[in-house]
Parts: structure tokens; sequence; C-alpha cells
């Protein structure tokens, strides 16, 4: 059976609201929570590496996904990043061979109704079990290259750099 690691370094995906009076925080992994209430016939595990908001990620936190992408003996590898600079990271994970990366988020926490993170969970595991090798990003419905993506922040969502030139 094909096997597939997860990795979270945190993001909105995994944000927790406490109460009315508070600020968002990066919590634990709520990927863990969604796929273990699926009956999903993969095999998978998850290892949460850190508990940031992208906006906050700099080049050593980059520096410690990608160590960690090249040593894990997985070739079929989900990483939940903020979406802020989750293209930022895809661009350096590139450089990773041989491996089939796909980065996803959410532009809601998690654990709110209206957000997007079960459907783009839902296509990263589609995407990583099926696609060749490369590095991807699953948002919004679509599959995108590491090298043909952007954030429209005015429209809040990703499209391919031809769409916004």
């Amino acid at each position: 059976m094909l096997k597939i690691k997860i990795l979270t370094v945190g993001g909105t995906i995994d944000k927790v609201y406490f109460d009315a009076k508070s600020q968002y925080e990066v919590g634990p992994p709520n990927i863990t929570k969604i796929l273990s209430g699926l009956s999903l016939n993969i095999e998978y595990s998850v290892s949460s590496l850190l508990q940031k908001d992208s906006l906050e990620m700099d080049a050593s936190d980059r520096k410690l996904i990608f160590d960690h992408v090249r040593s894990t003996e997985e070739d079929r590898i989900i990483i939940t990043h903020g979406t802020d600079t989750m293209v930022e990271t895809a661009k350096i994970l590139s450089k990773v061979k041989g491996k089939t990366l796909v980065l996803t988020g959410a532009l809601e926490p998690a654990q709110f109704k209206t957000s997007d993170a079960i459907f783009n969970i839902g296509c990263a595991v589609a995407a990583v079990q099926t696609l060749p090798p490369n590095t991807y990003i699953a948002m919004n419905g679509q599959i995108f290259t590491s090298d043909n993506v952007k954030k429209d922040v005015h429209n809040n969502r990703f499209v391919t750099i031809s769409e916004v030139l």
C-alpha cells in the first residue's frame, strides 16, 4: 500500500480561537482530526514540524522543512502550510527530486464551518497519490506546479501566474 507522509508547519488551517477577546493562535495539527474522522483506505502518518503563521516563517524554518522532506523515507508527502508564504516554501522544496510533494492549507481555520480546509486536504490526498514527482500546491479546487502559481490576495484565491498578468 502507498504510504503518505504528512508534515504540518502551521498556518491558518491550524489556527484556534479561544474567546471573543483573544487573537487566533496556531494550534496543533487539525489534519489529524479531519483524516481520522473519514473512512480512508490509505496509509499515512502525521508529523508536526512547526506551529507558525507562515508570515513568521524564515529561512531557517524553510531549511528545516527542506531537510526533513529530503531525509524522510516516503516519496509522497503532503505539507499543511500557511497560505501567505506557501508559494515561497514550494519554490524551495522544488529542489527536492524524486518525490511528489503537495502543499495545501486553508483560507479560514479548519475549525470553522465555512473553511476550505477539508476540501483542500482531499485534493492534496488525491494529488499526492496520482501526480508524478514534482512540487505542487493544492488550493481552491486546483493543482498548481510550484513554478506557476501565485496567491491572488485581492480575490483570496490561488491562480496561475499567467492569470495575474
